[in-house]
């Protein structure tokens, strides 16, 4: 991994069938796999597209239409200057459910592709069946989280920094999203066997030239815009309840979305909502009790169908 990988490594080869899907402007990279209703996978950070491949065979099998996203600036997704502020996110999303021909979609996210499932689902509600949300309380909550539990969200401070956190992501070979992933887990997970190819393809992902400084952008808008009026409108638009029920898995043992955040999601739930807290389990739980979370979100979507 000494040399800067061609952004064609994350398309790992599956039983899924790769494309190219041009949404809101740019170029999205997606995995497919499986007929049926539409089913949206949108990752979080520091990850790609791959993280869901459990969830994306337990989909197709149950009869849905499972995809994948590497989001804007991820893994062979188009890495533009600009566009990681909530409502163009959101954007991005309606625009591939509409150009892959669905007139709705079941919108499941993992951190921040969680925080834009939610956002989706406040701004284009017409788009949306149903919700999942993994470590992903309602952005309005994770606002709060941050400014309540400083130290629990150091990392988010660090990344506003211009120029070093890019540096520090992709330094040693992107070693510290090794350490990120470590730290974030529970110890069942850090002990599995696929423990180190998850680390390796990580790593690998976050080395693809334009990666670092695009995951660094969406945290540095979610900070930065409280303070403006774009910070101000997205509160607007995302401060109301969903029309559609949404299932929250949440790791008991999250050390950066705590527990107490997913609940305080509580105003924003449309009817129908459920949480499921998960022993054991830190900040990927479709990663780190994969059987678990496929059944959870396969029952969830069959009763809201």
């Amino acid at each position: 991994m000494s040399r800067k990988p061609d952004p064609s490594v994350v398309r790992v080869a599956g039983p899924w069938t790769h494309r190219d899907v041009s949404a809101n402007g740019i170029r999205l990279h997606v995995a497919e796999l499986g007929e049926g209703p539409l089913v949206l996978l949108l990752h979080g950070f520091p990850e790609f597209w791959w993280s869901w491949r459990h969830q994306l065979t337990a989909l197709a099998e149950a009869g849905y239409r499972a995809v994948a996203v590497d989001l804007r600036g991820y893994g062979d997704s188009d890495k533009p200057p600009r566009g990681y502020d909530g409502f163009t996110l959101a954007g991005d999303i309606a625009g591939l459910i509409k150009a892959l021909g669905a007139q709705r979609a079941h919108l499941v996210g993992h951190a921040w592709g969680g925080a834009t499932a939610w956002t989706v689902g406040a701004i284009h509600p017409r788009l949306v069946s149903s919700i999942s949300v993994l470590a992903a309380p309602h952005p309005l909550a994770m606002r709060r989280a941050f400014r309540r539990h400083p130290r629990v969200n150091s990392h988010v401070l660090r990344f506003q920094l211009p120029i070093y956190p890019e540096r520090w992501l992709t330094g040693e070979n992107a070693m510290q999203v090794a350490r990120l992933l470590s730290a974030w887990s529970g110890p069942k997970w850090r002990s599995a066997p696929e423990f180190d190819e998850v680390i390796r393809r990580c790593r690998q992902a976050m080395m693809v030239p334009g990666v670092a400084h695009s995951a660094m952008e969406y945290f540095r808008w979610a900070v930065r815009s409280q303070i403006r009026s774009d910070g101000r409108r997205f509160a607007e638009a995302v401060d109301k309840p969903m029309q559609v029920p949404v299932l929250q898995i949440h790791g008991s043992l999250d050390p950066i979305t705590l527990e107490s955040s997913a609940r305080d999601s509580r105003p924003w739930l449309g009817p129908g909502s459920e949480l499921r807290c998960l022993p054991e389990v830190g900040h990927f739980p479709n990663q780190e009790a994969s059987h678990t979370t496929s059944r959870l979100i396969t029952e969830f979507l069959q009763k809201t169908s």
